[in-house]
């Protein structure tokens, strides 16, 4: 047990990255800690050479994962694209501890990020003092990444400014960081790369130049394709989760999980499942990240104020509040679905009458 909320990939995972290290017999780029094969093998779930059991980090298209270890290996950088939701910052963050042991060299990119936190800042008591001088540097998650030869993450690309974005193309492009103060640069050691992500809604918010996205191979995250894929993310999700924050134990919730999914993708899809009636949509993406979120919280009410299962009183408020981000479009959508879809659906009555509660 540990007293951080959250524990990183690396360290929660730890006992099969260190077996399947261990019995990993394919051949490993310069500076890995894993073959690519292990790679995947960590990613996509299966058992070490010794019978460790790996439990699956992504559940999805196997080729996916495929594509994006290989692109690592190669001099070019990864970007997963998706919409929200799609676990891309999930994939990101157990490529990184896979390839380089760490996930922990991250740029979260927003409107305000500069130059300065993307190749490197100055201390500037250093800098007055002494003038420019490599001890004054401070090197940035990236400019460490390449000095060591390790992966470097960069959250929601997109966020940052197109001309910030293209002070990254030398560096995809040459490997090279210089720092013309110095008359100096830095050289990329084997192993380094860039892992980004960006979702498809932020497309038009700072889209990337032509020359920095030849600079990426581009994996597309497609949200989970069946009901039951996403309720198994969902469930193995809310365990994993609600297991980290010591929630107070709590019946099975699998069935109650479901009727979360269902909901979600129905008002995402703006159809019901069999397709026989067409929906109004809603605001929001209702992602699986969402899901997982409304479960937890579902969890924390039931087990402390609750009688130890989630049940409709426990999922009603968290639902509305995932659902309702615009309050008259996403109320009218919501209220048309109750009486169309869940008042009439069998074993269903008890959520229709708690939402109705709530809204």
């Amino acid at each position: 047990m540990t007293d951080t909320i959250r524990r990183s990939a690396e360290e929660i995972f730890a006992e099969e990255l260190t077996a399947l290290a261990r019995g990993d017999g394919h051949e490993r780029p310069e500076n890995w800690r894993l073959s690519p094969r292990a790679a995947v093998t960590y990613l996509m779930g299966g058992q070490a050479a010794d019978g460790t059991p790996i439990s699956p980090k992504y559940v999805g298209n196997r080729r996916l994962i495929e594509t994006a270890v290989a692109t690592l290996a190669t001099d070019r950088a990864l970007l997963l694209l998706g919409v929200p939701g799609t676990a891309k910052s999930w994939v990101s963050e157990h490529l990184a501890a896979a390839v380089s042991g760490s996930s922990r060299r991250l740029i979260q990119c927003t409107a305000g990020t500069d130059e300065n936190q993307i190749r490197y800042g100055w201390n500037y008591a250093q800098l007055l003092a002494k003038g420019p001088s490599r001890e004054a540097l401070v090197p940035t998650p990236l400019m460490r990444a390449m000095e060591d030869g390790t992966i470097v993450r960069l959250e929601e690309l997109t966020r940052m400014g197109s001309d910030v974005q293209d002070t990254l193309i030398t560096v995809l492009s040459e490997k090279t960081l210089p720092i013309p103060e110095l008359n100096t640069a830095i050289d990329a050691r084997r192993g380094f790369n860039i892992i980004a992500t960006a979702n498809n809604r932020d497309k038009g918010v700072n889209e990337l130049s032509s020359a920095l996205k030849r600079r990426f191979n581009v994996v597309v995250l497609p949200p989970p394709a069946t009901l039951e894929e996403e309720t198994e993310i969902v469930v193995r999700r809310v365990r994993e989760i609600g297991s980290s924050l010591s929630l107070p134990p709590i019946a099975p919730a699998e069935q109650e999980i479901a009727r979360i999914v269902t909901l979600f993708r129905e008002l995402r899809d703006g159809r019901t499942l069999n397709g026989k009636l067409q929906l109004k949509t809603v605001s929001g993406s209702l992602s699986t990240a969402e899901a997982i979120s409304v479960g937890v919280a579902a969890w924390a009410e039931a087990g402390h104020f609750g009688d130890g299962r989630i049940g409709a009183s426990s999922l009603a408020a968290n639902l509305v509040g995932a659902v309702v981000k615009d309050p008259v479009q996403d109320t009218v959508a919501l209220q048309e679905y109750l009486e169309t879809v869940v008042r009439t659906r069998d074993g269903w009555s008890d959520l229709y009458g708690a939402i109705r509660e709530v809204l």
